[in-house]
């Protein structure tokens, strides 16, 4: 499993995965910038995600829905603030309403994910969610977030080598 490293920051308001993979900067790069690959690792095994809008530009949005076991839908969205490909790409997340509004009752955060090439043939993702709030925070690591990326983060290596 890629996986390294997930902590949770009570003092930084955050949860941090350290990954590792055995491909160079850019195929890793591309999990994120290619819609198809992106589906294919973002939601774990068991709440798989479907991509529905990719601009993956500076200002641009990601729209994206996991599917649960029983058939119940969570959807969410990512709005694009940096990029500097291949090294590293910020952006606002959160939840979704069915119609594709945010919905502010749920936590929103900001996601940082820089990559690191280790050598022509590895590289090191690490991915920073942080929230406003303790209670936001508490919420995201009850609704299984760390497991839930764990878990979604060891699809990776198969979505690389396809």
């Amino acid at each position: 499993m890629p996986v390294l490293s997930a902590q949770s920051d009570l003092e930084a308001l955050s949860l941090t995965f350290v990954t590792e993979h055995a491909a160079p900067i850019e195929r890793v790069w591309q999990l994120w910038a290619d819609p198809r690959r992106l589906e294919r690792w973002w939601g774990p095994p068991e709440w798989p995600a479907t991509v529905t809008a990719h601009d993956f530009t500076v200002g641009g949005r990601v729209s994206y829905h996991m599917t649960g076991p029983a058939g119940e839908v969570s959807a969410a969205w990512m709005r694009v603030t940096e990029i500097d490909a291949p090294w590293h790409v910020r952006f606002d997340e959160g939840f979704s309403h069915d119609d594709g509004t945010d919905n502010p009752a749920m936590p929103a955060g900001e996601c940082d994910v820089r990559f690191e090439a280790l050598d022509d043939h590895r590289t090191r993702m690490t991915v920073v969610f942080s929230y406003a709030s303790v209670d936001d925070l508490d919420l995201v690591t009850r609704m299984g977030m760390i497991e839930g990326f764990s878990s979604a983060a060891g699809q990776i290596e198969s979505v690389l080598a396809g």
